[in-house]
């Protein structure tokens, strides 16, 4: 069973993800996929991987976003390549965003590295 820590902290995490998708939906981000990652590496629990139609609307959803976070009391995430505004990523701790162009997405397949199956407590050779 677990602590009522853990048991608080899935909370934060299910609230911040919720944060996370509405606002994608809201700035109409396309293509919205959240991968859990939990089995699968320390990085943080959820991986949201969304597109954009162009700089600017990747630029925008960013924003909006990192917005959305802070105001919902998630704190300040850090984020790289808004200047480009190619790929966007948004690292707010637990869940990890990439907002991309649809080009770029497309070029680097995140979701098909992400949503392999996850392994057996063994490993692997």
């Amino acid at each position: 069973m677990p602590s009522p820590a853990g048991m608080s902290g899935n909370i934060a995490v299910s609230r911040a993800l919720d944060t996370v998708l509405a606002s994608l939906e809201d700035s109409k981000a396309e293509n919205i996929v959240s991968i859990d990652i939990q089995r699968k590496s320390s990085l943080g629990d959820y991986m949201v991987v969304a597109s954009g139609r162009s700089h600017r609307h990747v630029a925008a959803v960013a924003d909006q976003l990192l917005t959305a976070l802070k105001d919902a009391g998630h704190g300040t995430a850090r984020v790289e390549g808004l200047a480009g505004a190619d790929w966007v990523l948004i690292d707010s701790g637990d869940i990890i965003v990439h907002v991309f162009r649809p080009e770029v997405r497309d070029f680097y397949n995140l979701e098909k590295m992400w949503q392999t199956p996850d392994l057996e407590e063994e490993t692997v050779h």
